[in-house]
Protein backbone atom coordinates (compact mmCIF):
# COMPACT_ATOMS: atom_id res chain seq x y z
CA UNK A 1 0.00 0.00 0.00
CA UNK A 2 0.86 3.60 -0.41
CA UNK A 3 1.91 5.30 2.21
CA UNK A 4 0.29 8.74 0.67
CA UNK A 5 -3.02 6.49 0.86
CA UNK A 6 -2.58 4.59 4.41
CA UNK A 7 -2.08 8.73 5.49
CA UNK A 8 -4.92 9.59 3.35
CA UNK A 9 -6.98 6.42 4.66
CA UNK A 10 -6.07 7.35 8.83
CA UNK A 11 -6.89 11.04 8.67
CA UNK A 12 -10.59 10.44 7.46
CA UNK A 13 -10.83 7.67 10.47
CA UNK A 14 -9.76 10.46 12.21
CA UNK A 15 -12.29 13.03 10.99
CA UNK A 16 -14.94 11.14 10.96
CA UNK A 17 -14.60 10.00 14.49
CA UNK A 18 -13.52 13.31 15.68
CA UNK A 19 -15.87 15.17 14.27
CA UNK A 20 -18.98 13.98 16.10
CA UNK A 21 -17.05 13.69 19.27
CA UNK A 22 -16.51 17.89 19.07
CA UNK A 23 -20.13 18.21 18.33
CA UNK A 24 -21.98 16.35 20.62
CA UNK A 25 -19.59 17.66 23.16
CA UNK A 26 -20.32 21.32 22.13
CA UNK A 27 -17.01 21.91 21.76
CA UNK A 28 -17.52 23.34 18.21
CA UNK A 29 -16.79 26.97 17.51
CA UNK A 30 -15.69 28.45 14.41
CA UNK A 31 -11.99 28.10 13.12
CA UNK A 32 -11.92 30.80 11.05
CA UNK A 33 -12.21 33.01 14.84
CA UNK A 34 -8.98 31.83 16.18
CA UNK A 35 -5.93 34.74 15.98
CA UNK A 36 -4.33 33.81 13.22
CA UNK A 37 -0.92 33.15 14.57
CA UNK A 38 -2.74 30.16 16.40
CA UNK A 39 -3.99 28.81 12.84
CA UNK A 40 -0.70 29.25 11.85
CA UNK A 41 0.60 27.25 14.19
CA UNK A 42 -2.24 24.59 13.55
CA UNK A 43 -1.44 24.31 10.26
CA UNK A 44 2.25 23.84 10.69
CA UNK A 45 1.40 21.11 13.32
CA UNK A 46 -0.84 19.60 10.43
CA UNK A 47 2.14 19.47 7.77
CA UNK A 48 4.37 18.16 10.55
CA UNK A 49 1.91 15.15 12.02
CA UNK A 50 1.39 14.97 7.80
CA UNK A 51 4.70 14.10 6.94
CA UNK A 52 5.77 11.98 10.23
CA UNK A 53 3.14 9.74 9.23
CA UNK A 54 4.31 9.36 5.29
CA UNK A 55 7.49 8.96 6.89
CA UNK A 56 6.51 6.35 9.45
CA UNK A 57 4.33 3.79 6.96
CA UNK A 58 7.62 4.13 4.73
CA UNK A 59 9.91 3.34 7.19
CA UNK A 60 7.46 0.61 8.40
CA UNK A 61 7.77 -1.24 4.37
CA UNK A 62 11.74 -0.34 4.72
CA UNK A 63 11.76 -2.33 8.23
CA UNK A 64 10.42 -4.04 10.78
CA UNK A 65 8.19 -2.80 13.01
CA UNK A 66 10.53 -3.96 16.11
CA UNK A 67 13.23 -1.10 14.87
CA UNK A 68 11.05 1.50 13.90
CA UNK A 69 8.68 1.92 16.38
CA UNK A 70 11.57 2.46 19.10
CA UNK A 71 12.93 5.34 16.41
CA UNK A 72 9.55 6.89 16.63
CA UNK A 73 9.13 7.00 20.50
CA UNK A 74 12.19 9.37 20.13
CA UNK A 75 9.89 12.02 19.68
CA UNK A 76 9.46 11.95 23.54
CA UNK A 77 12.70 13.11 24.06
CA UNK A 78 12.57 15.36 21.08
CA UNK A 79 9.39 16.93 23.08
CA UNK A 80 10.92 17.63 26.21
CA UNK A 81 14.32 19.60 24.29
CA UNK A 82 12.52 21.25 22.66
CA UNK A 83 9.81 22.15 25.60
CA UNK A 84 12.84 23.16 27.37
CA UNK A 85 14.59 25.19 24.97
CA UNK A 86 11.96 26.89 23.62
CA UNK A 87 8.95 27.27 25.71
CA UNK A 88 10.58 27.24 28.90
CA UNK A 89 9.11 24.31 30.53
CA UNK A 90 11.12 22.49 33.26
CA UNK A 91 10.49 19.21 34.05
CA UNK A 92 11.66 17.34 37.14
CA UNK A 93 14.46 15.06 37.99
CA UNK A 94 12.24 12.38 38.06
CA UNK A 95 10.44 13.44 34.58
CA UNK A 96 14.11 13.49 32.96
CA UNK A 97 14.96 10.26 34.09
CA UNK A 98 11.70 8.79 32.62
CA UNK A 99 12.87 11.22 28.97
CA UNK A 100 16.76 9.61 29.47
CA UNK A 101 15.42 6.24 30.08
CA UNK A 102 13.37 6.46 26.73
CA UNK A 103 16.47 7.77 25.02
CA UNK A 104 18.17 4.59 26.17
CA UNK A 105 15.98 2.15 25.54
CA UNK A 106 15.75 3.13 21.59
CA UNK A 107 19.33 3.40 21.78
CA UNK A 108 20.09 0.26 23.39
CA UNK A 109 17.79 -1.03 20.49
CA UNK A 110 19.65 0.52 18.16
CA UNK A 111 22.93 -0.56 19.13
CA UNK A 112 21.50 -4.43 20.05
CA UNK A 113 20.33 -4.51 16.48
CA UNK A 114 23.50 -3.31 14.84
CA UNK A 115 25.85 -5.60 17.04
CA UNK A 116 23.82 -8.54 16.12
CA UNK A 117 24.49 -7.89 12.20
CA UNK A 118 20.47 -6.30 12.31
CA UNK A 119 19.43 -9.51 13.14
Amino acid sequence: MSTHLATLIRTVVILLVLAPFVWLTGKWSNPLALPSRTLWFLALSALATGASWVCYFRALQLGQASQVAPVDKLSVVLVAVFAYALLGERPSAREWLGIAMVAGGVLLLALQRKSLGGA
